[in-house]
């Protein structure tokens, strides 16, 4: 699929521009000739040249507010929120917040500008919202109620709102899921750093994985064909043990690294998700980076973080 050729004139809002698949995404569009907003928390002078930050919290209405009439966008992707499972056990009502009151606030200052096109990604992670209710985790019931919020948002307000849910996004950057904290790990072993074993729960348990690059790819189409109110998965679909991602990372290297692994039984989120064709694949995409690819771009980035080429 050729990348999607936007009007220069065209402004995009990215929230949450400073996590993982933000990053990547500021770079993308700028260098899709795209004026980029990146709506951050805090100076990230990481970003790539050209891009026009503004700080605040998607908390804020008033800021928010501002900073769209300020930016005026054509599109906004929403990145913004927190996704750790563990940490949502800690601060459930943070999770609330960051990914429910804050998209709804989003979607509300979005209200004056009714041509403007938006990507809210959200999580293949979801339950069904069905009686009796089973949330495995805070984390999920977060993004299973902000689901509910953006498609009842659109249906009541009719605002060209597109829902994505993306499966384990993986690739070179700060990321916190288990390619980029086992890569890590590998490093610091090739450094010389004592540690202790990098323990995971199980070998069997399977994942989807995507490059980011290429979900990114596939939210610049949403954005641009997406039919406002409709769900659209992005992910590669296949699935792929813990164990066998485990021993294509450890493949680059030489050194012995201590890996302890878990019997951990499935649970509910363990059990494959079912992978449906969607509009995405009818439009021309498909994932480009294969895994192996993903998983050396993972390492080298940790060897470069850490001095280590």
């Amino acid at each position: 699929m050729d990348a999607i050729t936007p009007d220069s004139k065209k402004t995009i809002l990215i929230t949450g521009a400073s996590g993982f698949t933000g990053r990547h995404a500021c770079q993308y569009f700028v260098e899709q000739g795209l004026r980029v907003a990146a709506f951050v928390r805090r100076v990230d002078d990481t970003l790539p040249q050209g891009i026009e930050s503004y700080l605040g919290d998607l908390l804020d209405k008033e800021r928010l507010c501002e900073v769209l009439k300020c930016v005026v966008p054509d599109y906004v992707l929403h990145l913004g929120g927190k996704n750790s499972v563990p940490h949502s056990w800690e601060l459930p009502l943070l999770y609330m917040q960051t990914n429910i009151l804050s998209t709804l606030y989003l979607l509300d200052a979005l209200r004056m500008f009714p041509a403007c096109r938006t990507v809210i990604v959200g999580s293949r992670l979801c339950f069904e919202l069905t009686i009796p209710y089973r949330p495995p985790h805070p984390y999920s019931l977060s993004k299973s109620l902000q689901k509910a919020a953006v498609l009842s948002w659109q249906e009541l307000f009719g605002q060209q709102v597109i829902l994505a849910e993306p499966s384990n996004l993986i690739g070179p950057g700060p990321s916190t899921g288990f390619c980029a904290l086992l890569a890590r790990y590998i490093v610091r072993c090739e450094r010389g750093e004592k540690s202790h074993s990098f323990t995971v729960s199980s070998r069997t348990k399977k994942r989807d994985f995507l490059d980011v690059r290429d979900a990114i790819r596939a939210y610049d189409l949403l954005l641009h064909r997406g039919e406002p109110g409709e769900i659209y998965q992005v992910c590669s679909g296949t699935e792929i043990g813990l164990g066998d991602v485990a021993d294509k990372l450890l493949s680059f290297v030489k050194e012995t690294v201590s890996v302890e692994w878990g019997t951990e039984s499935l649970t509910v989120l363990e059990k494959p998700l079912l992978y449906q064709a969607d509009q995405l694949e009818k439009w021309g995409w498909k994932p480009q980076i294969p895994l192996m690819a993903s998983l050396y771009d993972i390492v080298q980035y940790f060897r470069r973080e850490e001095g280590s080429v």
